[in-house]
């Protein structure tokens, strides 16, 4: 199993696919088993990475604190040991967090940035309501797959899960592929989430940015897309009605088009793709 060993701990990746590198950035508790809805259709066109954070998966769980710069170093690390001098980034949830700070700390690495149901931290972030919050952090005496199928609703939106049982089971079959994330870990990556503050620097991001968001997710809820399409310059912003926060699940293939006409409206063709 491939390892890149940063200057602390050691991540677990994958690769697929050849092309311009592509760089899949996950959200809490997730990892290289979230992307099972992107993977085969971006390996067809793109050197497509991604990767368990740390304090998830098979990579390293060393203890807390976590900041959003940590992440952010793991990307770039793991960038460095696979020679990738340019990648287009698409981060979801907390992932898009850890986009943002990547595209501030290298912006000469990003080709484009793509983020989906996330917010830029800070005084302006539009919080889930404290009923959510409970829900998502209520895990005591409950089994993984128990803790999975207790957070869908606050993932999928009621329509989906009533009419979708089929992805919803191949959501969870994946899930429970990858260990139950310790409770130090959970909360020590949740801890980077609430302390994370992008939101005065975003003026910076110099990558073409397009960020999604759905007009159900109750994590986190779409005025946060706003705020963030304000803050980014030039950034385009586009609002999927009816959708909620796992958006490469619930919209996959909106998601996956979306995304690889972006990336395509932003590669220099006459440029050398980076292959495996």
């Amino acid at each position: 199993m491939p390892y890149c060993t940063t200057k602390d701990i050691s991540l677990y990746y994958e690769i697929y696919g050849k092309g311009q590198p592509l760089l899949l950035l996950s959200g809490l508790g997730g990892g290289t088993w979230s992307w099972f809805g992107q993977i085969p259709f971006f390996e067809k066109y793109y050197r497509t990475i991604t990767f368990d954070n740390r304090g998830a998966g098979r990579s390293e769980i060393p203890p807390g604190p976590y900041h959003m710069k940590d992440f952010a170093r793991d990307a770039f690390s793991l960038l460095e040991h696979l020679r990738v001098e340019k990648a287009h980034i698409l981060g979801l949830s907390m992932g898009g967090m850890i986009a943002q700070e990547l595209a501030l700390m290298a912006p000469q690495r990003i080709r484009t940035l793509f983020l989906g149901c996330t917010h830029c931290g800070g005084a302006l972030r539009v919080s889930p309501s404290p009923e959510v919050l409970k829900t998502l952090m209520n895990n005591k005496g409950l089994t993984h797959e128990q803790v999975i199928r207790k957070n869908l609703p606050l993932f999928f939106s009621k329509e989906y899960l009533e009419n979708h049982p089929e992805s919803i089971d191949k959501y969870v079959e994946a899930q429970l592929k990858s260990a139950l994330q310790p409770k130090n870990a959970f909360e020590a990556q949740l801890g980077a989430i609430r302390d994370f503050d992008c939101c005065n620097r975003l003026s910076a991001v110099s990558a073409p940015t397009m960020i999604v968001t759905g007009d159900r997710d109750v994590l986190i809820p779409a005025e946060n897309a706003h705020i963030l399409a304000q803050r980014i310059p030039h950034a385009k912003l586009i609002e999927i009605p009816g959708a909620a926060h796992a958006l490469h699940v619930e919209c996959r293939d909106k998601i996956n088009s979306l995304a690889h006409d972006f990336f395509r409206k932003h590669s220099n063709e006459n440029e050398p793709a980076e292959n495996l």
